[in-house]
């Protein structure tokens, strides 16, 4: 859909993906994924944190 405005400009919207209802199982289990591949992340960075400061003695190599 393009519209122009009072100004001579042009606006182009992105179309909307159509709704889609999860049930209550459906919800629960995304949610569950998305928390556990957080944590996982998180544990990550925080071994690669380590490891950065350990064998460089920086916090991030580079900048601090």
């Amino acid at each position: 859909m393009t519209v122009i405005t009072e100004y001579g400009k042009q606006n182009i919207f992105a179309k909307e993906p159509p709704l889609e209802i999860m049930n209550e199982n459906e919800e629960n289990f995304l949610m569950e994924q998305a928390e556990r591949t957080n944590g996982q992340l998180a544990m990550l960075g925080f071994v690669a944190a380590i490891g950065a400061y350990v064998t460089t003695g920086q916090i991030i190599p580079g900048i601090f």
